[in-house]
């Protein structure tokens, strides 16, 4: 499965949500991320964190979401927004993914610099459970409709 993951900036919670996607589902999911204004770089907090939980962080990249409407990009089977509520943020929207789905969680770039490991923490282990849930479900077999719920109901959770 070919997931795009989104929100704005393109340098914290959308970067551990792709590592997540790819590392840890035992090679069922392939991940990208993308934002509508990215920094142009990963977070450094991000690339700390996900040393530690053993991920790769090379290749890591803040980059546009314009990269994934190019002829030669990947075709997605969804596109999973990460953007929070806090400070009104926009949330990016994504046209014509079979599946699209809302996965909010805060940005742990917005909290002050001594709590960022904290934060970066607490939004990796969020993204983790959701990320989780999916990995259980036979989502290889599911229609998109049926995706679709499962992918909304995870966010909601």
């Amino acid at each position: 499965m070919k997931i795009l993951v989104l929100c704005t900036g393109n340098s914290a919670r959308s970067i551990l949500l792709e590592s997540i996607l790819t590392h840890r589902s035992e090679g069922r999911i392939k991940a990208w991320s993308a934002g509508s204004k990215p920094t142009g770089q990963v977070h450094p907090q991000s690339l700390i964190l996900l040393e530690q939980m053993g991920f790769p962080t090379v290749g890591l990249t803040s980059q546009s979401w314009d990269d994934f409407e190019a002829p030669d990009a990947p075709v997605m089977d969804a596109v999973i927004t990460v953007c929070g509520s806090a400070a009104e943020e926009q949330c990016p929207y994504w046209p014509g993914a079979p599946v699209r789905a809302h996965w909010g969680v805060e940005d742990p770039a917005a909290a002050p610099k001594d709590a960022q490991p904290a934060a970066f923490l607490a939004a990796y282990e969020q993204l983790h459970a959701r990320a989780s849930t999916w990995f259980s479900l036979p989502f290889e077999t599911m229609t998109p409709t049926e995706r679709q719920t499962a992918l909304n109901k995870i966010g909601q959770s």
